[in-house]
């Protein structure tokens, strides 16, 4: 059996990237990579996340946050933890049996590799070493059938959830001898699917000349009548109504009118009808549908304050309008991650001048500071590498000039590392400000360190943290409206000021945090890749939009 590494470059590569960047990006390429670097280092948990939800696993996300809650709370590495959670009862069945298969190709391709075989690894990795080994027990639907013909789509899609209905059946009652937490709730899941079948089935036995809208609304009425109320949302939330519909409006079920064949193109016409290919599409979405709906929800896992707030702080609403993706990855699955020399050197500095001014304040000497910065450096485990000694050059250097500048600036500091709490609508803003400064005037200037390189006027004029400092100076401390805000770049010791907003700034950020804590709590998580963010970004490994 060959390996699909052999396969040509897809024809969609963008045009003018090499081959080489073209071959790096291709969803296998990634896979094997992903596998390499955990087998190598058990910790890193974005590519143990990638091995898990790709296939030949195909972990679901929603327990993908189990496993990466174990891990954390017992802090082990990532590996370490799934045999833990195959051992918890909040895991269920299907997700042990991926695990257990994750474990069994772990141990496969870790002594592949050790025998020198890179053939039987990269065989193992993609899921071709075991031919004769069936596919994992599946409980999502449709996956085993096919694109239907168009008038073949609806007892399709009922063939498929006959198939998940009896799947459940089998999950479900191996679950009611188990001491889970979520068994009344799979049990009301499995119930609404049951409806769903009856719906399905009805709709195929509706009168001739009767639509798909027009049986809809009854068949739901009769079905919802007899349910409760738990497993009347499961059947209402269903996105499957919205597909039927969407599959007869671009005339995918053509048995109502009377069309025998469907409105199939003419035999041997040699040359695919783009009508027949429209409704093919629109019967994939119908069993696409019945995939998602099955695919338990990551509502559970936000940051939950109530029934329709959040928690988030400054950095999270920064992380999500920066890249959605990337706030789910870092907030809702919470992957851990492993810092890197530059943010372990920028929490150093934070940390230098947090201790200096918690015990120093206005007066301490510059001694006392770089004796606190030799310190944290050795605490913080820092090595001799060439780039580590001139970072800590470059510390020193910062620091002197800041403490320069803090005793020449005609400002007080009146606080360091103040937290604030307050309310914003239904949710909760957290944080904490670097530095606020009392000026001569006698108002004040919220400072946020930053040890990265400066940014331009235009990012500065979207800037959302220090917008949400000021709201906070306000509702939680007490301060008067409109103090000033800056970044303060220590390694060039330059502060910058936010320019204010002309329409006001608290109409603004009280609607930017609206619309992206609605926008998180709808479980909008689509990617807004960019060659700076993306660059820099943790995930790297487990995001789709670097694949070709």
């Amino acid at each position: 059996m060959s390996v699909s590494l052999q396969r040509p470059a897809p024809a969609r590569s963008r045009p003018g990237r090499q081959a080489g960047a073209a071959f790096a990006e291709r969803p296998e390429v990634r896979d094997v990579l992903a596998w390499m670097r955990l087998l190598s280092d058990p910790n890193d948990a974005a590519a143990v996340s990638r091995a898990l939800v790709r296939p030949p696993i195909e972990l679901r996300q929603s327990d993908l946050v189990r496993v990466i809650q174990i891990s954390r709370r017992r802090r082990l590495d990532m590996v370490a933890a799934l045999t833990a959670a195959v051992e918890s009862p909040q895991v269920p069945p299907q997700a042990r049996e991926r695990i257990q298969r994750f474990q069994q190709l772990h141990r496969a391709a870790g002594a592949a590799l050790q025998a020198g075989r890179p053939d039987l690894f990269l065989r193992v990795v993609l899921g071709a070493a075991r031919p004769d080994e069936g596919p994992i027990a599946e409980d999502r639907p449709g996956q085993a059938a096919q694109a239907p013909a168009a008038s073949e789509g609806l007892q399709a899609t009922l063939q498929a959830m006959r198939e998940e209905v009896m799947s459940d059946v089998t999950r479900i009652a191996r679950g009611l001898s188990e001491l889970r937490l979520d068994t009344d709730l799979d049990v009301s899941h499995g119930l609404a699917r049951y409806l769903e079948l009856l719906k399905l089935t009805a709709l195929v036995e509706r009168p001739a000349g009767q639509s798909v809208a027009e049986a809809l609304p009854e068949i739901n009425a009769r079905l919802a009548a007899a349910a409760t109320s738990l497993q009347r949302e499961i059947f209402q939330t269903s996105p499957l109504d919205a597909a039927l519909l969407a599959a007869e409006r671009r005339g995918g079920d053509r048995s109502a009118s009377g069309d025998p064949d469907g409105g199939e193109g003419q035999e041997g016409s040699g040359s695919p009808d783009p009508e027949v290919e429209g409704r093919d599409d629109a019967w994939r979405a119908c069993l696409h549908a019945l995939t998602i709906r099955s695919e338990p929800s990551l509502a559970p896992f936000l940051p939950r304050l109530g029934p329709d707030g959040l928690v988030l702080s400054a950095s999270d609403v920064q992380t999500y309008l920066g890249c959605p993706l990337r706030y789910k990855y870092a907030r809702v699955l919470r992957v851990p991650t492993e810092q890197t020399l530059n943010q372990r050197f920028g929490i150093f500095v934070h940390q230098v001048l947090e201790r200096f001014h918690s015990a120093a304040a206005r007066n301490g000497t510059l001694h006392e500071l770089m004796e606190l910065e030799q310190t944290a450096w050795r605490r913080g485990g820092f090595r001799d590498s060439e780039r580590e000694l001139q970072l800590h050059e470059l510390a020193r250097t910062a620091l002197t000039r800041y403490h320069a500048r803090l005793h020449e600036q005609p400002a007080e500091p009146a606080w360091f590392e103040r937290s604030f709490s307050f309310a914003l609508g239904p949710h909760r803003i957290r944080g904490r400000v670097d530095r606020i400064d009392r000026l001569p005037d006698g108002s004040y200037e919220l400072i946020d360190y930053k040890t990265s390189r400066p940014r331009s006027a235009a990012q500065l004029g979207e800037d959302v943290q220090l917008s949400l400092y000021a709201l906070a100076a306000t509702e939680d401390w007490g301060l008067p409206e409109g103090s000033a805000q800056s970044y303060y770049y220590v390694l060039d010791d330059l502060k910058l000021s936010v320019p204010p907003r002309p329409q006001g700034e608290r109409a603004w950020i009280e609607q930017t945090v609206a619309d992206v804590a609605e926008r998180i709590m709808a479980l909008h998580f689509e990617p807004t890749p960019s060659p700076s963010a993306c660059a820099l970004c943790d995930y790297r490994i487990m995001c789709p939009v670097a694949e070709t």
